[in-house]
């Protein structure tokens, strides 16, 4: 038995942060290019940019810059404040998980004797 969850953030009933997005903004924080961060991913320059623009646009702020003198992308502080944010949220909400799950386990496990 295990316990699932996914968690993603919305905003009027849009996605505007999950763990696609954070993946995202984490390989353009390594390739510095939404095409090779794409690819690092498996998924289409379209699809990886249509996602960062829709986050960007439903918060209402950017994510990423271009480097002019490397031409080059980066991210904003803000979008790395917000990375290890999810990350923290995450991290919480497999501690949580993980308690419950010890919690259900004790719970079957003593039914069966």
């Amino acid at each position: 038995m295990e316990i699932k969850c996914k968690v993603w953030i919305e905003k009027n009933g849009k996605v505007i942060f999950g763990k696609g997005r954070d993946n995202i903004l984490k390989a353009i924080d390594e390739q510095h290019s939404l095409n090779a961060a794409a690819k690092e991913l498996g998924m289409s320059y379209r699809a990886a940019w249509g996602r960062l623009k829709a986050s960007e646009e439903r918060m209402g702020m950017k994510l990423v810059e271009t480097n002019a003198k490397e031409k080059s992308l980066q991210l904003t502080p803000l979008a790395r404040k917000i990375i290890d944010r999810f990350d923290k949220l995450e991290q919480d909400v497999e501690n949580l998980l993980h308690t419950a799950d010890k919690d259900f386990q004790k719970l079957t496990n003593n039914d069966k004797k």
